[in-house]
C-alpha cells in the first residue's frame, strides 16, 4: 500500500516546497509516500474554464489505476478534525489499496474526475492557494499517522 499526492502544476513557492519536503520525509517513516506533479497545460489561457478542467481531468485520470482509492481535495468535500481524519486514513489504509489524494487545478475537477473519485475531503471552508494546500495537506496526513501511532505530535 502506497499513498500519493497528485497535483496539477508544479510547486513554485520555495517555502511551500520546503514544507512539502519536510512533511513528506517525516511521512516516509510510516508509509511509502510520493508527490506527483502534472505539468500545467500549455496555452491554457486560450482555453475556456471547462476545457481546462476537461484536459486536466484527462491527465489526472491517466495517473490513477482502477485499483487505486482516489480522494479529491475539494471545497465540497467532508470536513474533519485532525483526529477524525486520522480515523478516516486508518480506514483507507485497512483496504490495502493504494491511496491517491488529488489537488486539482484552479478551476476544480472535471465531471469525469468526480465520477472516478471514491471520496472528497475539504481542509477548510476557507479558500487556500493550490500551492499552500500541498504543504497543509501533507502536514495533516503526517499528523494523522502520529495520531494513529499514538505519538505525541498532536495535542487535543
Amino acid at each position: 500500500m502506497r499513498i500519493c499526492l497528485l497535483t496539477v502544476g508544479k510547486t513554485d513557492a520555495g517555502w511551500v516546497r520546503e514544507g512539502l519536503e519536510t512533511y513528506s520525509s517525516r511521512l516516509s517513516r510510516y508509509v511509502p509516500f510520493s508527490v506527483n506533479e502534472i505539468p500545467e497545460l500549455k496555452n491554457a489561457s486560450s482555453l475556456s474554464k471547462a476545457q481546462v478542467k476537461e484536459k486536466e481531468g484527462e491527465l489526472i485520470l491517466s495517473r490513477v489505476t482502477a485499483k487505486d482509492t482516489v480522494i479529491l481535495l475539494d471545497e465540497k468535500g467532508k470536513e474533519y478534525s485532525s483526529s477524525e481524519f486520522a480515523k478516516e486514513v486508518e480506514k483507507l489504509i485497512s483496504s490495502g489499496k493504494n491511496i491517491v489524494f488529488v489537488i486539482g487545478g484552479a478551476f476544480g475537477f472535471s465531471d469525469a474526475v468526480y465520477a472516478r473519485s471514491d471520496g472528497k475531503v475539504s481542509l477548510s471552508r476557507m479558500t487556500f492557494t493550490h500551492q499552500m494546500v500541498r504543504a497543509i495537506f501533507v502536514e495533516q496526513l503526517y499528523r494523522a499517522f502520529t495520531i494513529i501511532k499514538g505519538e505525541p505530535y498532536h495535542h487535543e
